[in-house]
């Protein structure tokens, strides 16, 4: 396909957007653009709030004008996936005015398999290499395979967390996915199949809408 696509993948954490939306820029050879890579990259943007800089340091959340800004300009001419934006309706709406999406997808799973998901993740605490306890076992149990650091549980893949997590999603974010199942362009993909099984599903999804 030569057209490169306007796509936004949705899905609560832990529905594997990471992955899928790094497939999505290799297929198509577009950016992946997600709200804090966005910041980091543009950091001392300037803008008439403040640059988000200002708000990282103090320790706040980066108001929706300023993020508003950032992704309008990390979005390319010729396509990109976005991942972790809009967040909550005045996002929508800015986003409608900035662009015009091709495809609207969300990633479906459900919270158990959410919660299994995200406590069952392990992590190197030496080199950052990321395993879990069912799906992506090390060699040797608690040690890693890249560097033999220890793995750990991180403080935000305990289950309290996860499920803080979830409920701040279901609050804020859900809105957005009835906004657009509601416009009548929102795609599912059942994102509790195996990985390459998700993708297959996702790609012939988005070949189908543009």
């Amino acid at each position: 396909m030569s057209q490169q696509p306007n796509v936004l993948l949705l899905g609560p954490p832990g529905a594997g957007k990471g992955t899928q939306s790094a497939n999505v820029a290799d297929e198509y050879d577009i950016p992946h653009v997600t709200t804090g890579d966005a910041l980091r990259a543009n950091k001392d943007m300037e803008t008439e709030h403040g640059t988000p800089r200002s708000f990282m340091e103090a320790g706040e959340l980066v108001p929706d004008p300023v993020v508003n800004e950032i992704v309008a300009e990390a979005l390319g001419d010729e396509g990109y996936v976005l991942d972790g934006y809009p967040r909550n309706e005045e996002q929508v709406a800015y986003l409608a005015d900035i662009t015009t999406l091709d495809a609207v997808c969300l990633l479906s799973v459900s919270e158990s398999e959410l919660v299994d998901r995200l406590t069952g993740r392990r992590v190197c605490d030496e080199c950052g290499a990321n395993y879990h306890v069912e799906f992506d076992q090390p060699a040797e149990e608690g040690v890693c395979d890249e560097c033999g650091g220890e793995l750990i549980q991180r403080e935000d893949d305990t289950e309290d967390t996860v499920r803080e997590r979830l409920r701040v999603y279901h609050e804020t974010t859900e809105p957005v996915v009835e906004h657009y199942r509601e416009a009548g362009v929102l795609q599912e993909i059942d994102g509790e199949q195996a990985p390459d099984a998700v993708w297959d599903d996702l790609r012939a999804t988005i070949d189908e809408t543009v």
